[in-house]
């Protein structure tokens, strides 16, 4: 339990360097590729991120989802990739390789799609190489360079939202 607490307190300070290099710099270019990063426990369709990204007509192969659980058991089929608490060590150590690739991948969008202050999922959204990071919460606006305030359960309004600010920043 102890160890816990000092692991998480260590992946918070390597968050808290990460966001302090940030140098926020969103390119002119259109959206051709978008990665997801989801916390299954707040939101778990996954395929509506599928429907939205043939509604903006973005066709690309190299869409992304990637799902986070608490649950280190979790068996994921129905999700591309996964990720629990056992897959980060410590200072921001990733142990998993398609995690890996995620964040090392440029992808043009990153939605951060969870309300939850969860270290680790900051820790992958800091980490994320992606250009445009868009999030639900504003416990960190350090971590996004939009932030679309609504529950994840309200994934209509989001999508209206997204599609909204994707238009006004001509990234579509």
């Amino acid at each position: 339990m102890i160890l816990k607490a000092f692991k998480t307190k260590s992946n918070q300070k390597y968050v808290n360097s990460l966001l302090q290099a940030r140098k926020a710099y969103v390119n002119s270019n259109k959206v051709k590729t978008i990665a997801v990063l989801l916390n299954i426990d707040e939101f778990d369709e996954f395929e509506m991120f599928r429907a939205l990204f043939k509604e903006l007509n973005l066709t690309s192969p190299k869409h992304k989802i990637v799902a986070f659980t608490d649950d280190d058991k979790f068996e994921g089929s129905q999700w591309e990739t996964f990720f629990s608490p056992k897959d980060i060590g410590w200072k921001g150590k990733i142990n998993n390789i398609d995690l890996k690739s995620f964040i090392d991948e440029d992808h043009d969008v990153l939605i951060s799609y969870y309300k939850a202050d969860n270290v680790l999922l900051n820790l992958i959204t800091a980490s994320s190489k992606a250009n445009l990071k868009v999030g639900l919460t504003r416990t960190d606006e350090r971590l996004y360079d939009l932030i679309i305030d609504v529950n994840p359960s309200e994934f209509e309004t989001f999508k209206i939202e997204f599609r909204k600010y994707l238009n006004i920043l001509n990234k579509l």
